[in-house]
């Protein structure tokens, strides 16, 4: 599995647009075969968002990084939110590492531990 938590902070007065694209994206995320969890958290002042993503292998990250929700609905979401932190947890494979790195994202290799 490969998992991603991305952190934003919500430009001021851009809440509600934020939600609806945010819905929009997980909508589109669970139409795809791949995706295990594609989770939005958001702070107590609604200022900060946590997205935590899963996916079964590399393969259905790259669908998903070259699908419509990566290349369509993400450049409208950072119109509402800027991108403060972005990490990634397990192989995402060379091609999405290198789109991954292009966020700033940083790549943990898994070393050890228990998933069920």
């Amino acid at each position: 599995m490969v998992h991603l938590a991305v952190d934003l902070t919500i430009h001021e007065g851009k809440l509600d647009e934020f939600q609806g694209v945010a819905r929009t994206m997980i909508a589109g995320s669970q139409k795809e075969p791949g995706t295990l969890a594609y989770d939005f958290f958001l702070s107590d002042d609604r200022k900060r968002c946590r997205l935590i993503e899963s996916y079964t292998n590399a393969d259905a990250l790259l669908a998903h990084f070259t699908g419509p929700v990566v290349q369509q609905l993400v450049p409208k979401l950072l119109g509402t939110a800027s991108l403060t932190g972005f990490e990634v947890y397990g192989d995402p494979g060379p091609e999405a590492a290198q789109m991954l790195k292009g966020f700033g994202a940083q790549i943990f290799d898994f070393w050890d531990g228990v998933s069920r």
